[in-house]
């Protein structure tokens, strides 16, 4: 009878084990996919680079101001629950995204989607830094890099996909389909982390104290990586005259070379400290930018984007482990800085580039990669 019942409670134990990266992988895949083919939404709409950033718009307006929801979520639930209410809705929301006809109703999909994004990023992070505690060792970077994995091969199915002529509601509703199976798996194999109800418990506030320093490094390392997603695939195309499908590869580089970051990041933290990582990598990220701007060549301009990813990769690990250790409430308060950037960064470029040019928008990415190794030098609680 043991031997009959061993299988099962291994195979279980496995599943459990696996079941947190998978959803890190998830959400990358979810995130690519849709920002993949932002340039075949825009194109279908005829949106102007005004147009879109409105676009991008309502998915920071519904991120920012979800997270009184989200730390709600996930203290009232658990952040298991948080994952699977939340994750089913995201999937929902995705197909959306190609039914709307008009930008109006493009922009309260985008809200919808962004809501249930920074929902489930917090869930999943903080389902990360419990990990992390009970493992007694920085796991936060290796956890982030099958994040990266999930984006890159989202970024390279969504270049394939729209090669191939593949239009954005296929896409995204076979995304949705194929994602659903190992949502649910992961959410039967976590351990049961419902809280006890408190009343008068508060779920969120904004941070305060040196928890501020982490906030301001999130923020400016969110416009970095949200502007390199949202408008490197744009860029290519109407800079350097990109096809559909070579276009989503400057992200496909940036995110494979996160996740190459990501891998070591752990060991790097714990050799070199987790402040000189995250503000080196700032610089090297700005060296990345310019580069891409500089480069007349499709490869070369790939290069540059793949070098800002390898800069940004540490700055979300590092900064979801150094609040997590101040519990859910402080990961969502300083994540709500972080979206903040990811509200204002995206269609502020768009908005610049309406004026100057893309080119000149995306140069201020690169100045904004030194205010934030500056920030990162002085957060003493990265550390």
């Amino acid at each position: 009878m043991s031997n009959s019942i061993a299988p099962p409670l291994a195979a279980h134990t496995r599943m459990r084990q696996a079941a947190l990266p998978l959803l890190f992988l998830l959400v990358g895949v979810i995130f690519a996919s849709w920002v993949s083919r932002i340039p075949a939404l825009r194109d279908h709409l005829h949106l102007d680079p005004a147009s879109l950033s409105l676009f991008l718009l309502g998915g920071g307006i519904g991120a920012v101001s979800s997270f009184p929801l989200a730390a709600w979520l996930v203290g009232h639930y658990g952040a298991r629950r948080a994952c699977w209410y939340v994750g089913v809705v995201l999937l929902l929301t995705i197909p959306c995204l190609a039914l709307a006809p008009n930008l109006p109703v493009l922009m309260l999909v985008m809200l919808c989607l962004g809501v249930c994004s920074s929902c489930f990023n917090v869930a999943i992070n903080t389902l990360g830094a419990e990990a992390e505690k009970a493992a007694g060792r920085s796991i936060m970077s290796q956890l982030h890099a099958w994040y990266c994995v999930g984006t890159l091969s989202g970024a390279l199915l969504g270049s394939a996909i729209a090669g191939l002529g593949v239009g954005p509601l296929l896409h995204f509703c076979a995304i949705a389909v194929c994602a659903l199976v190992p949502l649910r798996l992961c959410y039967r194999s976590l351990p049961n982390d419902r809280p006890q109800y408190i009343a008068g418990k508060k779920h969120f506030a904004m941070p305060h104290g040196p928890l501020i320093a982490l906030g301001v490094v999130a923020f400016g390392g969110a416009i970095v990586e949200g502007s390199v997603a949202d408008w490197s695939g744009v860029y290519l195309k109407d800079q350097l005259l990109a096809s559909d499908g070579a276009a989503p590869l400057a992200f496909a580089f940036f995110s494979g070379m996160m996740l190459l970051t990501r891998l070591v990041g752990d060991r790097l933290k714990e050799t070199f400290g987790a402040r000189r990582i995250v503000a080196g990598g700032a610089v090297a990220a700005g060296i990345g930018m310019l580069i891409a701007l500089v480069a007349n060549e499709i490869p070369l301009a790939i290069t540059g984007f793949a070098l800002t990813g390898v800069g940004v990769a540490t700055v979300f690990p590092f900064l979801f482990s150094a609040a997590g250790r101040h519990g859910p409430t402080a990961l969502a308060g300083v994540t709500t800085m972080g979206y903040t950037g990811g509200l204002i960064g995206p269609p502020a470029i768009g908005f610049i580039a309406h004026g100057f040019g893309l080119t000149a928008a995306l140069s201020m990415v690169g100045v904004l990669c030194a205010a934030v190794a500056l920030a990162a030098s002085r957060a003493k609680w990265l550390e």
